[in-house]
């Protein structure tokens, strides 16, 4: 039988959070996503070129980008046979919760698909959102190894590579604080026990939240370890 045992009790939030730094300037990606469902597809536009997949991949579109014209809050791409209409505004891609920063309208040889693009957009609150991990202190988690991270109004759990975890969790602007933490407690063997111990020596503090712009959640200690995570579909 697996004995359930309290982990670690972590600190009150501070009154005031400290003030953040100003940042750089944001670089432009390097390529430009879009998709869309119902057929699915997708669009990738670089200096070079527009490449789209459509119709679930049976169509296939390459075209020297012309360059972007302007266009009501977006721009527009315009070759023989893909035009891309790109406005900007939160866009849902219909298949999960994410949102999207643009509002994507594409015509491939006549047939018009519409969709999202561009840079994925925080969550509005961390409330019924999923997470699996990527990596912890910069270590790739173990592929056979499920992990996890769901956090309900009040409550979270998950696994980060061997025991299942719960406990409550607040937040106050870009800081999260969670705990008490319960585990089950069993041994697993190999990078399992290893991962879970540094999520477990993260989270003893109250960490800052980062939502970059490719879809990921960073979780980052006073020292500067982190934990990423990619959200659930």
């Amino acid at each position: 039988m697996k004995r359930i045992l309290p982990l670690f009790a972590l600190p009150a939030l501070a009154a005031c959070a400290p003030v953040e730094a100003p940042q750089p300037p944001a670089t432009e990606p390097a390529a430009y996503m879009a998709l869309g469902t119902e057929p699915g597809w997708t669009l990738e536009i670089t200096a070079a070129q527009l490449d789209y997949h459509g119709d679930y991949g049976e169509t296939r579109i390459t075209a020297a980008n012309p360059g972007a014209r302007p266009s009501f809050n977006g721009r527009r791409y315009v070759t023989d046979r893909l035009t891309v209409d790109i406005t900007h505004g939160e866009c849902n891609d219909g298949m999960s919760d994410r949102l999207y920063a643009d509002t994507v309208m594409v015509i491939a040889d006549g047939k018009t698909v519409k969709g999202c693009g561009g840079a994925i957009l925080a969550p509005t609150d961390l409330a019924g959102t999923s997470w699996t991990f990527v990596s912890i202190n910069g270590v790739a988690v173990a592929a056979d190894r499920p992990t996890s991270l769901a956090f309900e109004a009040d409550r979270l759990s998950g696994s980060a590579g061997c025991n299942r975890f719960s406990g409550s969790w607040s937040r106050e602007g870009a800081m999260l604080a969670a705990g008490p933490l319960m585990a089950t407690k069993m041994a697993c063997p190999g990078a399992g026990t290893e991962q879970e111990n540094a999520f477990f020596a993260l989270m003893r503090a109250p960490v800052r939240i980062e939502f970059p712009s490719d879809g990921t959640l960073v979780l980052t200690g006073p020292d500067g370890r982190t934990a990423v995570l990619r959200r659930s579909i």
